[in-house]
C-alpha cells in the first residue's frame, strides 16, 4: 500500500469459495495489520480497508454509546473491533465497535472469547458510508448479536434481532430509556462542529432526557 492510502475511499474485496482454514490463516497473518477487517460468512470472505471518514464516524458513535452509559451509570465493556467468530456456524466478523452491557460481567477480563460458550456482544456499531453491511448482518444474526446501530452517512438506525433477522426499531434494547434515534441529528452536525463540542452537546442532551424521564 502506498503512503497516501489513508486518503483514499474505503476499499472492499469480496471472495467466494474460501475455506474456514484459509480465513483463520488470514486472521493470524493479518493480526499485526489491524487496519484491515475480515468478515467470513459460509465461504464468502470480505476484506475491508476503512476510510478516514468511516473511522471518524465509528469513533463518534462509539463515544455516544459511552456517553449514554456514563450518564445512566450503566457498566459497559467496550471491545472495539474484536474478532467474533464460530467455526461451527462458519461465521466471523469484526464490528466497527462492540459493547458488552447486559452480559459484561460474563466476559470482562477474559483474554480470549469462545462464542460457543460466551455470549456475543450486546451492541454492535456498523458504519456503512460507502457500502452496505448486509453480509455482516448475516454474520451477527448467526452469532446472536441482539442489537446493531447503523449509520450510512445520511441516516442512523437501530436494528434488533428477531427470529434470526434484523428489524428496524424505534427503541434501543441496551438503552430503552433514551430516545437513541436522536443520534442521527448529532451525526449530521459532525461536519460543522468541533468533535469535543459535539460530544459535550450530546452529553447535555442525554442529561436533559434523563431529567425529563425523572
Amino acid at each position: 500500500m502506498t503512503s497516501n492510502t489513508l486518503t483514499q475511499p474505503e476499499e472492499r474485496i469480496q471472495l467466494s469459495g474460501i475455506s474456514w482454514q484459509t480465513y483463520e490463516t488470514l486472521l493470524a497473518e493479518l493480526s499485526y495489520h489491524r487496519r484491515l477487517r475480515l468478515t467470513y460468512n459460509r465461504g464468502i470472505l470480505e476484506i475491508m480497508a476503512p476510510s478516514p471518514e468511516h473511522e471518524f464516524y465509528k469513533k463518534l458513535v462509539g463515544r455516544f454509546v459511552e456517553t449514554i452509559a456514563e450518564e445512566l451509570n450503566i457498566s459497559i465493556y467496550p471491545l472495539g473491533s474484536t474478532t467474533f467468530n464460530r467455526r461451527d456456524l462458519r461465521a466471523g466478523g469484526e464490528p466497527d465497535e462492540s459493547f458488552y452491557i447486559q452480559n459484561q460481567r460474563a466476559v470482562k477480563g477474559k483474554k480470549r472469547l469462545d462464542l460457543s460458550q460466551d455470549p456475543p456482544p450486546d451492541l454492535v456499531v456498523e458504519i456503512d458510508i460507502t457500502s452496505s453491511s448486509e453480509n455482516r448482518l448475516d454474520v451477527y444474526a448467526a452469532l446472536g448479536v441482539p442489537e446493531i446501530w447503523r449509520y450510512d452517512g445520511n441516516s442512523f438506525s437501530i436494528n434488533r434481532l428477531e427470529n434470526q433477522t434484523y428489524v428496524y426499531s424505534e427503541q434501543s434494547l441496551a438503552f430503552p430509556d433514551v430516545p437513541v434515534q436522536e443520534i442521527s441529528r448529532f451525526l449530521q452536525q459532525a461536519v460543522n462542529m468541533d468533535y469535543l463540542e459535539l460530544i459535550s452537546a450530546f452529553r447535555s442532551w442525554v442529561k436533559s432526557q434523563i431529567q425529563h424521564d425523572v
